[in-house]
C-alpha cells in the first residue's frame, strides 16, 4: 500500500502546480533532517535527495513535494537564505520547474505574485481589492476594459506582495472567480489561441482545469500580460511593443503631473495613476495611447527622463489585448519602430518636448499642438465656397497628422478653405483662398515638426481641371 502511495505521489509531481519546492543544501544534510525542517509549513508528501549513481552520497541538491501551493510558497519565504546546520552555509529554497516545462530554470517570484480572475462587470477596483484583500496584502488591482468604450471585460488581476498570499487567493477564493496565476508577459510560447493564464507551474491548461474549465480562450486577446509586469523593454529588441505603458516613479507624482508630461504625445486615451487603500500614490501609472507610433515614441522620449529633477522615470510596454504574433503584426512593429527611429533621431530633444509639461510641480494638462517653432494666432477659416488660389502639398513622416490639428496649425496663416488627406498615404493637401497667406504657411512650416511628425510642405501642382499634365521641370 506504502508504495502505491509513493508512486501515486510520484505520477502527480505537478499537482498542484507550484507545490514543488527544489532545494540547495550542504551535503551532509540528511532527508530526515530536511523533512523535519519543513513539515512546520504543511503537510510533506515526499522528499527527494539528488544522490551521485556511483558513489550514492548526496549532491546537496533536494526536492520537497507539498499537498498545497500555498505551504510551499510559505516554506519557499521563510526558510530561503536560512541556516539549517550550524556552522553550514544558508540553503537555497525556490519553486521547482514542473517536469512538462521546457525552460531550464526554476520559477522566479514575480511569476507567483499576479492572479487573473473572473469578475462581474459591474465591480470597480476597489471592489476587487475588497474581495481579495483577506488573502494577504495587494500591491495594486486592474480591471480590463474595453478599449473603445471603456467598459469592464469582466475580467481583472490582483498582485500580491507574496506568492503564499497569491496561492491562498487561488485555492481559498469563491470558485466562479476562476482565479488562477497569470502567465508572465514574457512568456510567447502560447499557439492557437490556447488559454494561458497559467504561470510557472503545468501549464495554462492544468491550472485552468482545478476549477473545471476547458483548455481554450475564449477571449479575444492575450492573457499572457499584466501592468504589473514592470520588466523593461526596448522596441530595438525582439520583445513586443504595444499601445500600453506602464510608468514608474520613485518620487511622488500626481494624476495631473503624469497626465501633463504623457500628454504631449498625440494619441493618449487613457492615463491612470496607481493608488493604494488611503488613496496614496504607489508609484505606477498605465497609459495607453491610440496608435502604436505615439506609444514607441512616448517610451523612448520619457524612459530615464528625470522629473522631479533627481527622480529617474522608468516606462515599459505592457500588454494592450492586440495579437502581434502573426507574420503581419511583426511586420507591422518593424515598420513602425523604424519610422519612429527616424522620428527619434531628428525631432527635438526629450528636455525641449517635455519643457511645457514640467515648467511647474502642478503642471497641468499640455497644449494640444507641440510643435518645433512658435506659431502665430489661430485665425478664422475662409468661408467653404471660396474660391481656391493656391494649394499645398504636405508629406508627413513617420504619419499623418489628425485633421484638426492639421487645420489648427495651418489655418494660423489665414485663408485656409479646408484640410485634406489622401486616404492610405502620408500626404495631404492645404486649400487656401489667399496665394500670399499659403506662401507664407510654407515658409514657416517646411521640414518643422508638429506633435512628432515632420512636415514637408510644397506648392502642389495645379489641380486636375486646370492642367491634365504635369509640369516639365528642366
Amino acid at each position: 500500500m506504502e508504495d502505491f502511495a509513493s508512486k501515486q505521489v510520484t505520477e502527480n509531481l505537478d499537482e498542484p502546480p507550484n507545490s514543488r519546492l527544489f532545494i540547495v543544501t550542504c551535503r551532509s544534510m540528511s532527508e530526515d533532517v530536511i523533512r523535519d525542517t519543513f513539515a512546520v509549513f504543511g503537510d510533506i508528501q515526499a522528499v527527494w535527495v539528488v544522490k551521485d549513481k556511483q558513489t550514492k552520497e548526496s549532491k546537496g541538491v533536494s526536492y520537497v513535494k507539498f499537498a498545497k501551493s500555498s505551504q510551499a510558497c510559505l516554506a519557499m519565504e521563510e526558510m530561503h537564505g536560512k541556516v539549517v546546520i550550524e556552522g553550514t552555509k544558508p540553503i537555497k529554497v525556490f519553486i521547482a520547474q514542473s517536469r512538462s516545462s521546457g525552460r531550464h530554470r526554476d520559477v522566479e517570484d514575480e511569476e507567483l505574485t499576479r492572479i487573473f480572475v473572473m469578475i462581474p462587470k459591474t465591480f470597480t477596483e476597489d471592489d476587487l481589492k475588497e474581495t481579495f484583500k483577506e488573502y494577504g496584502d495587494i500591491e495594486y488591482c486592474v480591471i480590463i476594459k474595453n478599449k473603445f468604450t471603456g467598459e469592464s471585460k469582466g475580467l481583472g488581476y490582483v498582485r500580491y506582495y507574496k506568492p503564499s498570499q497569491a496561492a491562498m487567493a487561488i485555492e481559498n477564493c469563491d470558485r466562479g472567480y476562476r482565479a488562477i496565476l497569470a502567465e508572465p508577459r514574457s512568456k510567447t510560447n502560447s499557439t492557437e489561441g490556447e488559454y494561458t493564464g497559467g504561470g510557472g507551474g503545468g501549464g495554462g491548461g492544468a491550472r485552468f482545469d482545478q476549477h473545471g474549465g476547458d483548455n481554450m480562450n475564449p477571449y479575444p486577446f492575450a492573457m499572457g500580460a499584466d501592468p504589473g509586469n514592470y520588466q523593461m523593454t526596448d522596441y530595438r529588441s525582439s520583445d513586443v511593443m504595444t499601445r500600453c505603458l506602464m510608468l514608474s516613479s520613485r518620487a511622488a507624482v500626481t494624476q495631473e503631473q503624469v497626465y501633463a508630461l504623457f500628454d504631449i504625445i498625440p494619441g493618449m486615451d487613457y492615463c491612470e495613476l496607481q493608488r493604494d487603500a488611503y488613496g496614496l500614490s504607489k508609484g505606477h501609472a498605465v497609459i495607453r495611447y491610440n496608435n502604436l507610433g505615439s506609444a514607441v515614441y512616448a517610451k523612448e522620449k520619457l524612459n530615464g527622463f528625470e522629473y522631479p529633477p533627481g527622480n529617474r522615470l522608468a516606462v515599459s510596454y505592457i500588454d494592450d489585448g492586440d495579437d502581434r504574433n502573426s507574420p503581419v503584426g511583426r511586420m507591422a512593429m518593424q515598420f513602425v519602430a523604424a519610422q519612429m527611429m527616424s522620428t527619434l533621431w531628428n525631432g527635438p530633444s526629450g528636455n525641449q518636448l517635455l519643457k511645457t509639461a514640467t515648467s511647474f510641480p502642478g503642471a497641468p494638462a499640455a497644449p494640444r499642438i507641440q510643435a518645433d517653432l512658435s506659431l502665430p494666432a489661430i485665425k478664422k477659416l475662409a468661408p467653404p465656397d471660396s474660391k481656391v488660389k493656391e494649394r499645398l502639398f504636405v508629406v508627413f513622416s513617420p504619419s499623418p497628422l489628425s485633421m484638426d490639428v492639421l487645420e489648427d496649425v495651418f489655418c494660423r496663416y489665414g485663408s485656409l478653405i479646408e484640410v485634406h488627406l489622401v486616404p492610405g498615404r502620408k500626404v495631404g493637401y492645404m486649400k487656401y483662398a489667399d496665394k500670399q497667406c499659403a506662401d507664407e504657411a510654407m515658409a514657416a512650416l517646411h521640414g518643422h515638426m508638429v506633435n512628432g511628425v515632420r512636415m514637408k510642405v510644397m506648392l502642389a501642382d495645379p489641380p486636375r481641371e486646370e492642367s491634365h499634365k504635369r509640369p516639365r521641370t528642366y
